[in-house]
């Protein structure tokens, strides 16, 4: 018999009553979601949480009067198995505060139906194995053929064919494109494990390169590699020039090479 599906338990916390009422409506609408309790305030947020069972997840706005989202959610950390926050809010520039004290998503307003359902299935394999393995864990980026980019509370699809290479920032990727670049939260060495079996290849230390976006290899003034792609060049490290060769010469081989050229 196939396991139940994880059935979630979330709080919803804004000061804004009918931001919080239709936050609370979308989440009650999502099938996964089992039960929703509601608070106006930091404060309000906390006395929930410790007079019930354990929640699976916040929802939470950052901009509050008193204790803000950041600060409350940098006391669920302390808890012994806090639940996952999830951000809720209408400015993009708390992002990285927000990631810093372990936010699993950043949700800009007016929050999607569609962008709130791909939070949601975070926190579900998060939630999984702590039910005793009532749904198998997926990676989050396991089988992604597009990638979603938040800017100016609009979310974008960035197919994976389109992206030329990624090169690493920190705990962020910047995805670079034919005509564009996107910074997206996770660390190459994550990308690289889910993207390296359809065509990316590691080429150097901070750069995961579509090999079938190579028009050419060159070398630069310090006698260095680069790869040439339309959407700028790629530094090769010497340690990994031997396995770029080889496989362009196979993608060669097979026709294959171009093909992200659009």
């Amino acid at each position: 018999m196939k396991p139940a599906a994880v059935r979630l338990r979330v709080l919803a916390v804004d000061d804004v009553a009918p931001a919080l009422d239709e936050l609370c409506r979308l989440l009650a609408a999502a099938p996964c979601v089992r039960e929703v309790l509601r608070a106006g305030d930091a404060v309000s947020a906390l006395r929930i949480l410790q007079g019930t069972e354990r929640l699976d997840a916040v929802f939470l706005d950052i901009s509050m009067p008193g204790m803000d989202g950041l600060e409350l959610a940098s006391l669920l950390a302390r808890m012994t198995d806090p639940p996952e926050i999830v951000f809720v809010t209408a400015f993009e520039e708390h992002a990285v505060s927000a990631y810093g004290v372990g936010a699993l998503d950043y949700l800009l307003k007016p929050v999607s139906a569609e962008r709130l359902d791909a939070a949601l299935g975070r926190v579900r394999r998060v939630a999984a194995p702590a039910a005793g393995g009532a749904e198998p864990e997926t990676p989050a980026l396991d089988e992604l053929a597009a990638v979603p980019v938040e800017l100016a509370g609009r979310t974008r699809w960035v197919r994976r064919d389109d992206v030329r290479f990624a090169e690493a920032n920190g705990d962020y990727v910047r995805l670079h494109t034919r005509d564009d670049t996107h910074l997206v939260r996770i660390p190459i060495s994550r990308l690289e494990e889910h993207w390296g079996g359809v065509g990316y290849v590691r080429v150097h230390r901070g750069f995961l390169l579509a090999v079938r976006a190579v028009q050419e290899l060159r070398s630069d003034s310090g006698g260095g590699l680069l790869a040439h792609t339309d959407a700028g060049d790629v530094p090769v490290s010497r340690r990994h020039a031997r396995q770029l060769r080889d496989l362009l010469l196979e993608a060669a081989t097979h026709g294959e090479l171009g093909g992200a050229a659009r």
